[in-house]
């Protein structure tokens, strides 16, 4: 066998180690965040803290959770993520069960496949774009954090892929039995289909979750922007004004606690989501991939 020669004991033990140092290179920093956010404002300003706090404190968790500009930004993302990951799988659902049909089943199955592949390869440019939000009258709306980024054609061919790797005979014996195309979508197609549905929903997760771009292109008021807009408008540009301490807290708090506290929870719930989701991941990236 294959696995036994020595070719691939050595390509193995090298994989791993490289894994292994990449995944180190990736939780180093996040652990660094995380001791610097529990640190003493000294310690943390005279650049001391390594991987572990240094005079242990709570005090930027608490500035961080009086904050209700931080907070309302918190519940913007949450309602952004819950909105459009629900809307983008209900669009690529509609979206991928037609297009996975064979040519003889839906005529102009591929004239419709090119239009979402080309849409993906080109698009408008920003200017464009921009112009078409202020037509349709978003500007300065909650929805036009959701809305514009609703129709993904990489998870529309994701979740298509899937779907044709289903048995024909499963949804003939639906159509015999009485059902229409979408009670045969959601009582057969979807239960089925888990590790695809767990795979997109995890993709617009992330991206709804961590877009900041678009609030900042599209919201005029610091107030309604997402949890990485506000992030991105008081690390990156230093725009403390959302921030109001008083000159008694900047005295026990040092910007760069607070600052790593802010994102260490921004991070937290992707990382917490995350594990009930990876059993699925790896399954609904293959799963549809390979045809016999």
């Amino acid at each position: 066998m294959y696995h036994k020669t020595t070719a691939y004991r050595i390509f193995n033990v090298f994989n791993i180690c490289l894994l292994v140092f990449l995944s180190i290179m990736c939780i180093v920093p996040l652990i660094h965040v995380l001791a610097v956010s529990f640190s003493a404002k000294s310690a943390a300003d005279a650049n001391l803290v390594g991987l572990w706090p240094v005079q242990f404190s709570l005090e930027a968790y608490k500035k961080t959770m009086n904050n209700p500009i931080f907070l309302h930004s918190i519940w913007i993302s949450v309602l952004r993520t819950v909105l459009g990951t629900g809307l983008t799988l209900l669009i690529t659902f509609l979206a991928a069960y037609p297009l996975s049909k064979e040519s003889s089943v839906f005529r102009s199955r591929n004239v419709y496949s090119w239009l979402f592949v080309f849409s993906m390869i080109f698009n408008g440019g920003l200017v464009p774009f921009y112009m078409v939000i202020q037509k349709i009258h978003l500007m300065d709306s909650f929805w036009v954090l959701v809305l514009p980024g609703a129709v993904n054609t990489f998870l529309v061919i994701l979740m298509l892929n899937f779907f044709r790797g289903i048995p024909k005979k499963m949804e003939e014996a639906a159509l015999i039995d009485g059902a229409g195309h979408f009670r045969t979508l959601f009582s057969i197609f979807l239960p089925i289909s888990m590790p695809s549905i767990a795979t997109i929903a995890l993709f617009s997760m992330v991206f709804h979750w961590n877009s900041w771009f678009d609030g900042l292109l599209y919201l005029s008021n610091a107030k309604d922007y997402p949890l990485a807009t506000f992030l991105q408008t008081v690390i990156i540009q230093k725009d403390m004004s959302s921030m109001s301490m008083s000159p008694k807290e900047m005295e026990l708090l040092s910007q760069t606690t607070v600052n790593a506290a802010q994102i260490f929870i921004g991070a937290a719930p992707i990382l917490i989501v995350y594990p009930f989701l990876q059993k699925y991941f790896v399954k609904g990236m293959t799963l549809g991939s390979v045809k016999e």
